[in-house]
This record gives structure tokens, C-alpha cells and sequence, in this order.
């Protein structure tokens, strides 16, 4: 198992589950030996502070790993928003030091002390972390799948901070190569790069317009409608049907401008100084509970640049890919038992094919898509009624969200993450449309909107478990992972990861890990199993299937294929 929920935390140094409380042990200064010798002397503790980002790189830094903690003020967020904790204390009171963004990730040495938690402005005290607690205990009392998400959230943030701590090993010298090979040389200064130029000079030429700026979307369009095109923007998907000889040159130039914005010369000097992508993941940053980032571009990593990614000497990546996540959750979720058998031990698009559900693996996905976002045109439409006969109770739970949806109201994942309600522009629009006076316009704006929100509960019921899942998969990971121990040279690794297998990059429903060679197939079996115990955890013994496709690489290009 992943994780057990825990024991309702107690008053005094001690609760029930073992956990200790930040600021308990004697001394308002520790240095970095004193902190790492205290946190890594306690194996069988929970600590808890107010922020994961705040205190564990520091902890990192000395070498030390903890086990468990409880963060906080991530806690706190998820039961601030959680309709099963409406009514309680904690949800219906003033806005504390608890209800602040969580910090971006500090560099180690910004951190003065583990142990110095006088209250500050921007940081509770030691008593203010005790209430903190006991308050959070009062909350969640009775409501196990609540506390479980809780600790996968924690879980989450350790393995988020281990992540940066270690960082996603970068050859810079691979990276340059592709960059040369597309854009050329790198320029001087500000300067555009050379391919780039010479585009630029074809788009000025072919529009009559040697002045142009072409990183100016106004201009472009501009030109573009004096030249008589008929364009509403310069997208992509509007303008490669258009029959002109500016196209080609510009949608050239707007694919290398986006590479040498997000991924150039200047992002590689920034993000990879040393050989190594630390990213600055925000967990939980986004509302359905997938990760954010605050920075470097981490949630999105271009096909160009993948063969960048490199292992070290003697190392190996494991790259992991959970298949269909969210339609396997959405099964889980809705106990369709119809759905479940088509992804029984294989693909699940193809096993609809297989059971006569549609005639193709890609309406398929089409279909499923449109289940889970509320597609109303074109192919996805067109299969959505086969699915619905299919699987009736999935599709009456994406539909049931929608509805709620629709009628202002929350909606919540199987853990109890729940959405935000409509703000006030919705209820405003809602109302004006229920006005005697109302004309057809109004209702029209109303209705559109009524829609949009149904689109994101039906939604957010399904993408926030599937992030659920993939918290107790991390957890379960980074468990089974150091459990493994150490093998091979320590490489370019820091302490305490030198010699052992561990968590590198995640994507939503990918992981990356970096192996010594002679532990890569161990590693993937692990992550196999721990994809099957997530299951377990949040299902039980439904018998729905999380399959994961694994490949070991030096390159994370070789291993995605």
C-alpha cells in the first residue's frame, strides 16, 4: 500500500500516528548538522510544517530524506475548498496565515532554520502550527478518503522537492546541437538566430512589407488581410489551408520562435546551468489538484529537445506511461464493470473495438474524449451514443457532474477535492436571464455558460481523481524506490539519492526515474506494481486495470520512441 490513513493527530509531542510538530525539539537555532541529525534520526515520524517548499530542500541539502510530513498549509487549501469540511471550524473561519499561496521553492541556503518558527508576517508560529493541527483533526474526523488525500498531497510535496533537489540530468551540449540544427548558430546579444532571420526576410518579402515585425501578432494579421486574405488570426489551424506564399515561411517562423522562447539559448543558460533541470513544480496549482509550475517550462517538454535528457554514466531512465488514465479512473469511479473488462489487461480504446462498441481505435478516443469533456460536434458526437449504451454507468456519472454543474452547484473527486462554485459574473448572467425583461440574447449568454460550467464538472470529477491516483503512484514510488537501496557509482547524483534509484520528472500521468544500470528492470517492475497498488488504494478490489508502459533509455527520446 501506498499509504494508510492516518490516526487523528492528538495534543503533546506525540499523536497517535507518531508525529512530531515543527518547533518541539529544544533549540530555536539548528545548524545544518543539528537539523539533518534530528529529521533523519526519526524514522517513524510524521512531521508537520507550514510548507514542504519552505523546509525540505534545506533538509535535502544536509543529506537528508524524510519519510513523511504533513504540509500544512496544503491541507489547509484542500479543506478550506472540500464540501465534506463545509460546516467545520476550520472551513467557516477568517482568513489565517494558513490561507496563503504556498511558497515557490527556496534555494537551500535562503532558509535560516528548521527550527526557528518565531511568527514572522508571512510565517506561523509554533502555537499557531499546533492549533493548525488540532483544528485540521477536527475537520477531517470520520472521513478516511479525506485524510488519505491529505497525506498524498504531503506525499506529493516531498517527491516534488526531491525532484528539483536532484534534478532531471541535461546534457547541455546535445542541447545546443539542437538548437544549432534548428535555428543556427546561437546570435550575439539579442539578435534573432539565423534560420529565424531568413524566415523573417521571406514572410517581409512575400507580404510587401519590409518593415514588418513578425513577432507581432497584429502586424501579421494585419499584413495578412492587406494582401487580401480573409484571416480572423495566425494560427496554425486557420492558416494552413490558406493558398498563399507567406504562409509556408511564417508558420516556419512561428514554430522556431516558440522553440528559442521556451526551450533556446537563454532558457539553457537559466534552467540548466550545471547539467541538470531543477523544475519548480507547484503541487496541486491547479484546481482539479494537478500540478503547476512557477517556472522553466516543466509540464511541457518539446520533442526537440528530448534527446537532451540524458542519464548519467552508469545510469538509466525509466520512463513510465499510465495508459488512458483518466478513462480507467472514470470506471473506477462510476463501479462500471462493463468499462473496466474493456481495459481488462490490454488496451482499453482497442477492447471497445473488440466488444463492438465503435468500429475503430480512433473513434474510440474520440468518443471518450467527448464523454469526458462534453463533446457535442463532430465525430466524438457522432459515437457518443454507442458509448452511452455501453457503459451506462459511466456515462451517467460524467453526466450526473455536468448537471450539478450547470446548476451552480460543487462537485467532488472520489477523496473529496471539490470544485470552486461560479463567481459572481456567472450568478450575474444567470439572473439577468431570469429577468421578466430578459431578451433572447441574455438567455443565449446564460445558457452558454450554464454549459461551459457543466463542461468543467463534468470534467473535474475525472481529471482531479486521475491526479489522485497519480499522487498514491508517486507516494508509492518514491516508497518502493528507496526501499531498493543502492547500486552502482554515485554519478553526478547529490546525497541521499548518490547510489540510488530515483524520481527525476512527472507529467500528470508520466514518470521519469533515474537508475543505476544494473537496477533499471527492478525499477520498472516497482513502478508496475506501485501503478496497481494506487489502484487498489483509491478502488479496492474493483477490478479495474492501471496499466503502465515502460522503457529504459539513456536518452528520455529513446525511451519515448
Amino acid at each position: 500500500m501506498v499509504v494508510a490513513p492516518p490516526a487523528p493527530v492528538r495534543a503533546g509531542p506525540e499523536g497517535a500516528d507518531g508525529l512530531v510538530r515543527v518547533g518541539e525539539v529544544p533549540g530555536d537555532v539548528a545548524p545544518h548538522g543539528v537539523v539533518g541529525a534530528a529529521v533523519g534520526g526519526e524514522k517513524a515520524v510524521r512531521w508537520a510544517w507550514d510548507d514542504t517548499a519552505r523546509w525540505y530542500p534545506r533538509l535535502l541539502a544536509d543529506g537528508v530524506r524524510v519519510e513523511r510530513c504533513l504540509d500544512l498549509r496544503l491541507a489547509h487549501r484542500l479543506l478550506r475548498g472540500s464540501a465534506t469540511t463545509a460546516g467545520s471550524r476550520l472551513a467557516t473561519g477568517p482568513v489565517g496565515p494558513f490561507d496563503g499561496t504556498p511558497d515557490a521553492p527556496p534555494e537551500p541556503d535562503a532558509v535560516d532554520s528548521l527550527f526557528d518558527v518565531a511568527r514572522t508576517e508571512d510565517r506561523p508560529g509554533a502555537d499557531e502550527l499546533l492549533a493548525e493541527i488540532g483544528t485540521q483533526d477536527e475537520a477531517v474526523a470520520g472521513h478516511a478518503r479525506l485524510r488519505l488525500l491529505l497525506v498524498a498531497e504531503s506525499a506529493g510535496a516531498l517527491a516534488a522537492a526531491e525532484m528539483r533537489h536532484t534534478g532531471l540530468p541535461w546534457d547541455r551540449a546535445v542541447h545546443d546541437e539542437v538548437l544549432a540544427e534548428q535555428l543556427g548558430p546561437r546570435p550575439l546579444g539579442d539578435a534573432r538566430p539565423p534560420r529565424m532571420a531568413e524566415l523573417a526576410e521571406q514572410v517581409r518579402a512575400e507580404l510587401g512589407a519590409p518593415r514588418l515585425n513578425p513577432d507581432s501578432l497584429p502586424d501579421v494579421l494585419r499584413e495578412l488581410r492587406r494582401n487580401g486574405l480573409a484571416v480572423n488570426s495566425t494560427s496554425k489551424w486557420e492558416l494552413q489551408g490558406v493558398d498563399h506564399p507567406a504562409v509556408a515561411p511564417l508558420l516556419a517562423y512561428k514554430k522556431l520562435s516558440r522553440l528559442n522562447s521556451a526551450n533556446g539559448w537563454t532558457w539553457l543558460d537559466r534552467w540548466v546551468p550545471d547539467g541538470r533541470f531543477r523544475p519548480e513544480y507547484v503541487v496541486g496549482g491547479v484546481v482539479t489538484g494537478r500540478w503547476g509550475s512557477s517556472g522553466g517550462g516543466a509540464l511541457q517538454l518539446p520533442k526537440q529537445v528530448r534527446r537532451a535528457v540524458r542519464a548519467d554514466d552508469g545510469w538509466r531512465l525509466v520512463v513510465a506511461d499510465a495508459a488512458q488514465l483518466e478513462p480507467r479512473v472514470l470506471a473506477g469511479l462510476a463501479r462500471d464493470e462493463q468499462m473496466a473488462e474493456a481495459g481488462r489487461g490490454r488496451d482499453l480504446y482497442q477492447g471497445m473495438v473488440d466488444a463492438g462498441v465503435v468500429d475503430s481505435r480512433d473513434h474510440a478516443k474520440l468518443g471518450m474524449l467527448g464523454a469526458l469533456y462534453g463533446g457535442t460536434t463532430g465525430q466524438s458526437a457522432a459515437v457518443l451514443p454507442r458509448i452511452n449504451r455501453a457503459f451506462p454507468a459511466a456515462m451517467a456519472h460524467v453526466e450526473a457532474a455536468a448537471r450539478a454543474g450547470e446548476r451552480g452547484e460543487v462537485v467532488s473527486t472520489l477523496l473529496g477535492r471539490s470544485s470552486p462554485r461560479p463567481g459572481a459574473q456567472w450568478n450575474q448572467v444567470q439572473a439577468d436571464a431570469l429577468d421578466d425583461d430578459a431578451g433572447a440574447g441574455a438567455q443565449s449568454r446564460a445558457r452558454s455558460q450554464t454549459r461551459a460550467w457543466g463542461r468543467f464538472t463534468r470534467n473535474f470529477v475525472v481529471q482531479g481523481t486521475a491526479a489522485e491516483w497519480a499522487l498514491c503512484w508517486i507516494a508509492e514510488v518514491r516508497r518502493r524506490l528507496w526501499a531498493m537501496g543502492e547500486a552502482g557509482g554515485e554519478g553526478r547524483v547529490p546525497a541521499p539519492f548518490a547510489r540510488r534509484p530515483h524520481l527525476v520528472y512527472f507529467l500528470h500521468d508520466e514518470l521519469v526515474i533515474h537508475a543505476p544500470d544494473e537496477l533499471a528492470d527492478a525499477v520498472a517492475d516497482q513502478v508496475r506494481a506501485a501503478a496497481a497498488a494506487a489502484g487498489r488504494l483509491l478502488f479496492g478490489d474493483f477490478p479495474v486495470d492501471f496499466p503502465v508502459s515502460l522503457a529504459a533509455a539513456r536518452s528520455y527520446a529513446d525511451a519515448k520512441g
